[in-house]
């Protein structure tokens, strides 16, 4: 009988799916160029949906989130209106361009210009201008907040600036979102613990931080020694990776024999962390989301969704996490994550999640770091290109999709 052959072991086999994807070296340029920066501002971030929120942090009539987005050069109000619908607009007066809401969040019957007193509601319509007989011509029917395209899917908001988007969101979403459809992400958005920092470093630099899971034995190497990997893995390479037009998805293997701390243990015990979430657990209740560990493999730990361009969702058992990478600069980005688990039910659960909350933070750190050293090398021409193994597939993946999208909004301008 033929030895069986590892998933883990053996020739690259996930960029075999993918030819059109190359093997060849990437090129640094598109990390540094100032002129590529604002082709991506342009022709990627102005014209896909992004993510904004979670429809919790807006669940009443008149609530309202300022979600500030700069590589679209812009500040967005989200609020729902009294008949429950999320709407969405620039976050700018008609008058003379004041923005409307200072406020990050809140709950109101209708948003007032502080510069001159314009009042619109919450479908965004111009109610009332203060002496209004002493401007020409007004007519506040065409005059009210710039509307912004909205929509939601599994509870998380999108929004998208283009004023004609060319795909709705379930279709930009496509595959990739259909098959989280059953993941439990309400039930498990019940305490959401957030973070948000600058990072010095190129957007697709810091996200190509979480597209692989080769660094994990290396910079990880006190905080997670064994949790992705052991000898059948000692690489902590992907159970399988997946393009999925604008978007990928991967697959991560967990280590089943892996033997907590003491503490740890007592975290573990009595709810999901971020290892343990990944890890055996018989009275786990399976997710049915056909996208969640498709290949059905006893060695899963999680699944990571990445959301093109820069959003993340890694889902597991009992927990998920996610981040958004936003550029400010070439070489400046606003980190944002979430860690997220049910509403805890007493103070053991509420110990696990705060143990996981601190780990999580920490892994972060410990990447952060890298990222940004990481950047201030790319400027010194010591290398044109980054060389790429086969578990590095969705960051070549996200380049080829940025220039694609370039090269399409060049062809049609």
């Amino acid at each position: 009988m033929a030895e069986a052959v590892s998933l883990y072991k053996g020739p690259a086999r996930h960029h075999q799916r993918y030819p059109e994807m190359g093997t060849g070296p990437v090129p640094i340029e598109p990390y540094i160029s100032e002129d590529h920066y604002r082709l991506e501002l342009e022709h990627v971030f102005k014209r896909v949906w992004l993510y904004a929120c979670r429809v919790e942090q807006i669940s009443q009539p008149g609530d309202f989130i300022v979600v500030d987005l700069p590589p679209c050069e812009t500040s967005v109000i989200l609020v729902r209106d009294q008949q429950g619908t999320i709407r969405g607009f620039h976050n700018m007066c008609s008058h003379r361009g004041n923005k409307i809401s200072y406020d990050a969040s809140g709950n109101t019957d209708a948003f007032t210009c502080g510069f001159h007193g314009w009042l619109y509601g919450l479908d965004g319509e111009l109610q009332f201008v203060p002496d209004e007989h002493n401007y020409f011509d007004l007519d506040k029917g065409c005059l009210g907040l710039s509307p912004v395209h909205v929509d939601d899917w599994e509870g998380f908001v999108f929004l998208n600036v283009d004023p004609q988007p060319k795909e709705t969101l379930q279709q930009y979403l496509g595959e990739l979102g259909a098959g989280l459809h059953g993941y439990p992400f309400e039930e498990l958005s019940g305490k959401v613990h957030r973070f948000e920092t600058v990072v010095n470093a190129n957007w697709k630099l810091v996200k190509d931080a979480f597209q692989e899971t080769c660094h994990t034995p290396y910079q990880h190497r006190r905080s997670l020694p064994d949790a992705y990997r052991n000898s059948d893995n000692p690489h902590t390479r992907l159970i399988d990776i997946g393009v999925l037009g604008h978007h990928g998805r991967a697959s991560l293997f967990g280590n089943m024999a892996h033997v907590p701390s003491p503490v740890a243990s007592h975290a573990y015990a009595h709810g999901a962390t971020i290892v343990s979430a990944a890890l055996s657990d018989e009275e786990s209740k399976e997710t049915s989301a056909p996208g969640v560990n498709p290949t059905n493999s006893p060695d899963w730990s999680f699944e990571l969704n990445v959301f093109f361009p820069a959003f993340f969702i890694a889902v597991a058992r009992g927990s998920y996490f996610a981040h958004q990478f936003l550029p400010l600069s070439v070489d400046k980005t606003l980190w944002q994550s979430a860690i997220c688990y049910p509403e805890p039910d007493n103070m053991a659960e509420q110990f696990s999640q705060e143990y996981s909350r601190v780990m999580f933070r920490d892994i972060m750190v410990e990447d952060g770091r890298q990222i940004e050293e990481t950047q201030s090398m790319l400027r010194s021409g010591a290398k044109q290109h980054f060389i790429l193994k086969d578990e590095e597939l969705l960051i070549r993946h996200t380049l080829f999709e940025v220039d694609r999208m370039i090269q399409e909004g060049l062809a049609a301008s």
